[in-house]
């Protein structure tokens, strides 16, 4: 085989789930040494083409040939074998388990046939640690680690497999600017070392610092595959939605009311220290900052997910008793989590079951099983929730379905307050677009919106106010004529 023919081929490929075609023949190729960069729409098949890759379907229909020979890839252990690595986009390291264990789970060295060879474990571990640029001690627990951190050690353990193609799904989600960067790097060297690598990624100006040829899929079918230097990023885009897409609006017109709630000393040792802020009806306020400063962490712990040491929240001069989630649901404060697949959805449950899981028990017997159905079925139409089926279980739905199903879960409480957390991660281009427009929607109406995002055009466009959170402490706040540079400053500690 040449250096620039394909080490993978599918032809013809297509993959049917109950009432939808997810990937109606397509065909895709991987060479050795590129980066071929997977792109379109949530919806558009491309995880369901990436799983078949991986052996996580044994009743695709096609071809697909690894080095020329035709292979039926219809389970994860014989994609392995074949060499096929996947990262998926939700990290699957085991937390209990030190960093040494995970690279290694379920091929530990052993001594004497049945004790664990630590010596050899550390001396293995190091080595791939050190092909991901990650200096760190193998027997740390994975827990301690970051979120960047820990998908290095998922690339290491992939790594240590020994594979000729690598699957990245999503792999820049949850990290900041500069780990791009380092990771990026990572994946040069990869390249010069002739790993054949597929990437998928909504964020398209990282498109055109990673990939050397581009595949667009919509609605389950092949659009195009051409070198990156052939397009554009509105080509890119025209081709992944079929038309072209409307810039969205600038800037919100900042409508905001009276205080809803204030928060006053909010305190959880070793998280975050003395937050004293207010929200207002209508208003979008951002808290900004960087990975560790404990955005998160007081958004959960004012809404009773996480426990607060001192400080309390006060609505109409009168505190509120929050000591758990109920209490916060009850007082109009809801969180839509950034961890959609763990803590925010059942994926085993149905998308009517999940979006109607947040309403209590008053609320469930004051509507019928009909109404509620209807309720769905409308806040499905104004998501643009595709397919519309409430029948449908969330794990049949794309990473990008998935988030606006949890978004209608807590739209269905009508809070006061809706705390959103990295509420984009994840989504296509159109959908973002769509979750932006319903946000400023939910604002306009009176409703007061927490937006905690990486994203900082997303926290530009969106944000009346921003609050600028440095190692757990309120730092600056920022009313008017922000930028992204002067967040990343602000953030980074430079207070001028």
């Amino acid at each position: 085989m040449s250096a620039t023919s394909a080490i993978l081929k599918m032809r013809d490929v297509s993959k049917r789930y109950p009432g939808t075609l997810a990937v109606d023949r397509v065909n895709f190729d991987l060479k050795p040494g590129e980066v071929h960069a997977l792109m379109g729409e949530n919806g558009a098949g491309k995880s369901s083409l990436m799983n078949m890759m991986a052996g996580s379907f044994d009743d695709y229909e096609g071809d697909i040939l690894i080095e020329g020979k035709p292979i039926q890839l219809h389970s994860p252990a014989i994609a392995k074998n074949k060499g096929i690595e996947m990262i998926h986009q939700e990290l699957a390291n085991a937390l209990p388990l030190t960093i040494a264990e995970n690279i290694f789970a379920g091929n530990l060295p052993t001594k004497a046939g049945f004790f664990i060879d630590k010596k050899i474990l550390m001396e293995n571990a190091k080595t791939y640690l050190k092909q991901v640029g990650l200096n760190i001690n193998p027997m740390t627990k994975i827990e301690a680690l970051s979120p960047h951190e820990q998908q290095l050690v998922e690339i290491a353990k992939a790594l240590s497999n020994h594979p000729k193609i690598l699957i990245m799904d999503e792999p820049t989600s949850s990290l900041s600017r500069s780990e791009v960067g380092k990771l990026f790097e990572i994946i040069a060297q990869l390249k010069s070392n002739g790993l054949a690598i597929c990437y998928i990624s909504h964020h398209i100006p990282e498109i055109f610092q990673v990939a050397d040829r581009v595949t667009v899929m919509r609605n389950g079918q092949w659009v195009t595959t051409d070198n990156i230097q052939h397009f554009t990023p509105e080509k890119l885009v025209n081709n992944m939605v079929g038309k072209a897409i409307g810039k969205t609006k600038i800037k919100r017109q900042n409508k905001a009311g009276d205080i809803a709630f204030e928060f006053k000393n909010l305190s959880r040792i070793g998280f975050f220290h003395h937050i004293n802020f207010n929200i207002r009806k209508g208003e979008v306020l951002s808290i900004a900052g960087l990975a560790g400063s404990g955005r998160s962490e007081i958004a959960r712990s004012f809404c009773g997910l996480d426990p607060l040491d001192y400080g309390y929240v006060c609505k109409d001069n009168k505190v509120l008793p929050i000591f758990s989630y109920k209490d916060g649901l009850d007082f109009g404060l809801a969180y839509l989590s950034e961890d959609r697949k763990l803590e925010g959805l059942a994926l085993d449950q149905e998308s009517l079951f999940n979006a109607m899981s947040a309403l209590n028990v008053k609320e469930r017997k004051k509507s019928s099983d009909h109404e509620r159905r209807d309720r769905y079925l409308k806040l499905a139409e104004e998501l643009g929730i595709y397919p519309v089926d409430p029948e449908r279980l969330v794990n049949q739905y794309s990473g990008g379905n998935q988030q606006k199903i949890l978004l209608a879960k807590w739209m269905t409480t009508q809070p006061e307050l809706l705390v959103l957390d990295e509420p984009t991660r994840g989504v296509d281009i159109g959908a973002k677009q769509l979750i932006h427009e319903v946000i400023g929607q939910l604002a306009d109406s009176g409703m007061s919106i927490l937006l905690i995002t990486s994203d900082l055009p997303e926290l530009v466009e969106l944000a009346d106010r921003v609050l600028i959170l440095h190692k757990g402490h309120i730092v600056k706040e920022l009313c008017s004529d922000f930028t992204e540079d002067s967040i990343l400053l602000a953030a980074n500690g430079d207070l001028s």
